[in-house]
């Protein structure tokens, strides 16, 4: 079985997760992506600290698509530096990791 990921990134409004969520699973990029929202975060910003709502998204991929991820991520997030933090797998149901490494072929154009 392939090696799964969760795939953490942040944005401004739910409408952008929505966005971005949806183009990265008809893409197959990944197989489902979870929003949750609005998150408060708080960071450094150039020299200040932030404190700003944010949606949350969580997606489901393979490894083998996670550079693809990676780049349709900075390619299309409105962010400057945006979040992308991937975390194995290391454990999960047998049938759902399938599904998503199925999802995840990039031979299964739709």
């Amino acid at each position: 079985m392939a090696e799964i990921l969760t795939v953490l990134t942040t944005t401004s409004s739910q409408e952008e997760a929505k966005t971005l969520a949806a183009e990265a699973i008809a893409r197959r990029l990944a197989a489902c992506a979870q929003l949750n929202g609005p998150v408060t975060s708080l960071y450094r910003w150039e020299g200040a600290v932030q404190d700003d709502p944010e949606w949350q998204l969580l997606f489901k991929t393979s490894a083998a698509r996670y550079d693809a991820l990676e780049a349709y991520l900075r390619e299309a997030h409105p962010y400057d530096v945006p979040e992308i933090i991937a975390t194995p797998v290391v454990r999960g149901s047998a049938d759902y990791l399938r599904w998503v490494e199925e999802e995840t072929r990039p031979s299964q154009q739709s």
